[in-house]
Formats: C-alpha cells, structure tokens, sequence
C-alpha cells in the first residue's frame, strides 16, 4: 500500500507577531515547523503501513528551505519526500496549491501507484481546510474530511472504513480506494521520534522538482497567475476588555450578577425594537 502525505511549513502561530503598520504576518518573527495537523497526518500513515505494509510517502509545495519539514516527516516515519519549488509556484491560494500538489502526485503515482492520501485537516496559518478536497477533485477520488479514525483496511476489496467527525455526532463510512483523508488531531498521537529514524532523517536528501519537473502543467493555474483569492484586509482583533469584579458576600454578588443581566437583557430588547 502506497500512501502520500501533503505537508506545509508554516510559521509557529504561537509565537508569530502581527506587523502593526502592514497588519500582515511577521513570519520572520516565529520559526518554521511541520503543520501541526499534518504531523497527525504522517502519523496516521506511518501506523497504516505498520498495519498492512508498504510505503509512506510526503509532498510538499514551498521554498528550498521547506526541506526541512520533508526531514521531519522522515522522522516520524515517512520513507521518501518529494518537494516542488518553484518561483512560478510563489503567491498561490487554495485554488492554486490545489493544482499544483495534484501535478506532483500524478508524477508520484507513475513513480509508484497510489492508494491513499492524507492531509491535515487545514493548515493553522490559512485554517481553510479546502486544499485536500481540492486535491481529491482534480484527481478524481473521493475525499472523506475531519476523520479521527481509521478503523480498518480491506486490502482485497479495496477499501476503507473511516469514522469522521460531524457537528452533530460522528458517521462510520466506508471508501473506495484510492481516497483522500483530511484528519483531525485526535486521530493520534505524535509518537517520539526512534534514534534510527532520527539519523536517518538527518542524512535523508528530499527529492526535489521545479514546474519543468511535472508533466501537463497549466502555467496560467499556478501561483498568483491562478489564484482569485484577494486579501481585502487583514487586521489584528482587539484585545479584550477586563470584566466586572463582583465584590461583598455570595448572596450580594448573585444580586450583582442579576441587575448586571437584566440591563443586559433590557439593552438588548430596546435594540432589538428600533
């Protein structure tokens, strides 16, 4: 069973800072790292092949310096990664990423056929969520979001028997393979990288390909050429206010707490009525 994983570098959003004359994204101010989700990801992959055997491997779409995550993934188990670089890549949205990933594992797939994908389920710098299904439609697979399970592979059938998550509850579905995952984070744990995996991953050098690398490419589809997204604003949300301190015994903070909402409740009810 042969299985991709799609990954991105992305800054570290717990300690990136806002420019405040831009209000765009400092990334200089915060390290680059896997995606959190996609980490869950190659996991997810590395326990399948435990599994039911194969291979495991991750694409990714950015600079040079995105290697790195190709490194990390090694690391957690993947056995090959590839990366497309290219500046005709630069400035692309979900549309164009999409488009261009899909390229990359069409040339994966004549390299070794491929079973199933798996992506994060969105990335926490774009927090989107629309890359993997992009991907499954322009190769035409089914694309199955927001799983927390894989309960079972049926090699011989072809299939796939996912538990994913819903707003009202979760649903056990079954899927023709090949598919694509996009996965939550409780669908595993993120193991402790071995020492063997650790040196591997160390010496492993990433495959690495340009547009001229990949066959059948729309140049036009690519980067800020195919992308319609267009970032109208970006601001940081103000900070939150401090809230009412209520003071005296319990039964005088309730009556606090009761007039405090009831002129909450009569504010409310006169907007509502203009």
């Amino acid at each position: 069973m042969h299985i991709v994983v799609c990954v991105k570098q992305v800054p570290d959003t717990k300690i990136i800072k806002i420019n405040p004359k831009t209000n765009t994204l400092d990334r200089r101010s915060a390290p680059a790292i896997l995606n959190p989700y996609d980490a869950h990801a190659v996991q997810e992959a590395v326990r399948l092949k435990k599994l039911v055997g194969g291979t495991v491997s991750v694409v990714s779409m950015g600079p040079p310096q995105a290697t790195a995550i190709i490194k990390k993934s090694v690391e957690i188990g993947a056995d090959e990664g590839y990366l497309i670089s290219d500046r005709a890549f630069a400035g692309a949205d979900t549309l164009a990423t999409s488009y261009a990933l899909s390229k990359a594992l069409e040339r994966i797939a004549k390299i070794k056929p491929i079973d199933m994908v798996i992506c994060g389920k969105h990335a926490i710098d774009g927090d989107t969520g629309q890359v993997g299904p992009g991907i499954a439609r322009r190769l035409d697979i089914p694309p199955v979001t927001n799983v927390i399970e894989v309960t079972e592979v049926i090699e011989k059938d072809k299939k796939v028997v996912i538990k994913r998550k819903l707003t009202s509850g979760y649903e056990i579905i079954q899927a023709q393979l090949p598919c694509l995952l996009t996965v939550e984070k409780e669908i595993n744990e993120v193991e402790y990288s071995p020492l063997p995996n650790m040196i591997r991953a160390a010496k492993y050098e990433s495959i690495i390909w340009t547009v001229a690398d990949l066959e059948n490419v729309d140049k036009v589809q690519l980067g800020l050429k195919g992308s319609p997204t267009i970032v109208g604003k970006m601001f940081s949300p103000p900070k939150p206010e401090g809230g009412i301190r209520l003071e005296g015994t319990a039964n005088e903070q309730v009556n606090k707490l009761m007039d405090l909402l009831m002129e909450k409740k009569e504010l409310f009810t006169l907007q509502t009525t203009k």
